[in-house]
């Protein structure tokens, strides 16, 4: 097994897409190439430079403060141009700085979005920890999708989106103090990855990704580089890149795909890609789900289609079908994009067909059905019914003591269902309780309220404490959730046969003015609304010195 190291480059210098066969010859570009540098070989170019054009009013000295590392002179650019010190810049001039001599700062990644289980393994401390949205990653660090995928954004706002069960090592994430260059290098360890670079302000920059098998280096383009232990496939669906082992690249255009296999006598297979399926519109607007997404058959025997958030590129579905039809369903609001492509007979996809769409749902409150309004059950986890009137909705109940609902002691989970249980079992009493529907994650609506009793006997209060203060006593009791308020009687004897005080209370407290000497006894009785028993609670002896 030969293990030679397989060069992409970005073709950035051709002609047109018909002369592809005198390009296969050419040798790899240049990675670090001036505005008006020549086309020269990557080899051939000993010390990677940027060509600088000069702007108005700017000296040497000007250009090295602004854009020179610590420690280089001005005057180092003046003897690396062949320029005299007394030399006068004008505007338009160019001048050449090697890129070793730029200022040089870490410039981490972010994490757009994640889906499903994806790790990171800190280049610092070696730790692993679960990724998540809005991480930053650094020089070192190696990001591992098992059952999850993950998209990233580069600072130069290249996208980077990486499928399941992958690895990918960050090496190099340097940008060029105030040049606008940028130096990403990345590893892809194993499986999947899709790029969208953006294309670079200055010919210095470096984007490379590295493969046990190959290196991709290039400049404005989209591609899928895969790699396992048999090789590297290289898919590119726009512009163009150089691929092949070390100086033998070919220049691989948009449309076409290619695999270099780590055997000897594996060679290169360039194949044109299957053309992207012709989809048959759907509303750019969808205000109800499922929407059934077809396509007309151009001759493959499966497809892929990958569905993808617009607005954070997170990466929702991925399937592959043996027929011409897809569901797009429970999706929440907000706007998608749908990438269809044809497999070749290797399992690679083709040029893809895309398709934007937004979803709008809108939640109906729900039709109730049991209990009847003013019902009484005797059941202590009655069960609820109701009909849900929109499209992909779900819903859930909410049980309360108050009719604002400023106290919801009951639930249900969150589920298509039009019945349901409550949360916790109900004591007796009277309650309210009503369906919340929702949609598209982000739209709800309220059924009306309706009230209901759970029949029983209200439990005996009792007193808690008697706190003594001048000729003031203070009772305080439990509290009965499904108490509406309180009942205390004040006797002289036990057996509250003679009452000399009665009150109805909607606390847990009440202060007693009494006289000192006399001996006083005091109970209380949870009332409710609902046609419900209660009963005494024990009396309490109360005595003022």
């Amino acid at each position: 097994m030969i293990k030679s190291t397989i060069r992409l480059a970005l073709a950035s210098c051709l002609v047109s897409a018909g002369l592809l066969l005198s390009f296969f010859a050419q040798a790899e570009l240049s990675v670090s190439r001036g505005s008006d540098a020549g086309s020269g070989g990557f080899a051939g170019a000993s010390v990677p430079e940027w060509s600088y054009t000069v702007e108005a009013n700017q000296t040497v000295q000007t250009i090295a403060a602004q854009f020179l590392a610590s420690g280089i002179s001005a005057s180092r650019i003046l003897q690396h141009n062949n320029l005299a010190s007394s030399a006068q810049l004008k505007s338009g001039d160019t001048v050449r700085i090697p890129l070793s001599w730029l200022q040089q700062q870490p410039d981490p990644a972010r994490v757009s979005s994640v889906s499903g289980q994806v790790m990171l393994l800190s280049g610092r401390d070696s730790r692993k920890r679960p990724l998540t949205s809005g991480t930053l990653i650094r020089v070192g660090d190696e990001v591992i999708s098992h059952a999850g995928s993950t998209t990233i954004e580069l600072a130069d706002g290249s996208i980077v989106r990486l499928s399941p069960n992958s690895r990918l090592a960050f090496n190099r994430l340097t940008r060029y103090g105030k040049s606008g260059m940028v130096d990403t290098r990345l590893r892809l360890n194993d499986g999947e990855l899709e790029t969208q670079v953006e294309p670079f302000v200055e010919d210095g920059s470096r984007f490379e990704i590295e493969t046990p098998s190959a290196v991709a280096a290039v400049r404005g383009t989209m591609f899928t580089l895969k790699t396992s232990a048999m090789g590297t496939d290289l898919r590119v669906t726009d512009g163009r890149v150089a691929f092949g082992p070390r100086g033998k690249t070919r220049v691989i255009p948009e449309g076409y795909s290619a695999s270099v296999s780590t055997s000897s006598s594996g060679g290169m297979n360039i194949r044109r890609l299957p053309p992207a399926p012709e989809i048959n519109p759907i509303p750019t607007m969808l205000t109800r789900l499922p929407e059934s997404l077809n396509w007309k058959s151009n001759g493959a025997s499966r497809y892929r289609v990958n569905l993808f958030e617009a607005d954070t590129g997170r990466w929702l579905q991925s399937a592959t079908l043996d027929n011409t039809e897809y569901q797009l369903d429970m999706l929440d609001n907000g706007k998608y994009e749908v990438q269809l492509a044809a497999l070749d007979s290797r399992g690679i996809a083709g040029m893809p067909g895309i398709v934007d769409f937004e979803v709008d749902l809108q939640a109906r409150a729900a039709e109730l059905s049991a209990p009847a309004p003013g019902e009484a059950v005797n059941d202590d986890m009655p069960e609820f019914r109701w009909q849900l009137l929109g499209q992909n909705e779900v819903a859930r109940i909410e049980i309360a003591e108050d009719e604002s609902f400023s106290n919801v002691i009951a639930t249900s989970e969150w589920a298509p269902d039009q019945q349901a249980l409550p949360s916790r079992p109900l004591s007796p009493g009277k309650y309210y309780w009503r369906v919340v529907t929702e949609a598209g994650g982000n739209s709800v609506a309220t059924s009306e309220v309706r009230t209901m009793v759970v029949n029983g006997t209200l439990p005996p209060v009792r007193i808690i404490s008697v706190n003594y203060v001048d000729k003031q006593v203070r009772v305080f009791w439990e509290k009965v959730d499904t108490a509406s308020e309180y009942r205390l009687q004040l006797s002289e004897e036990p057996g509250f046969r003679n009452i000399i005080k009665e009150a109805e209370l909607p606390d847990t407290t009440a202060a007693l003015r009494l006289i000192p000497g006399r001996r006083y006894f005091v109970r209380l009785k949870a009332l409710s609304d609902g046609p419900l028993e209660s009963r005494w609670g024990p009396g309490r002896e109360l005595f003022l010195e």
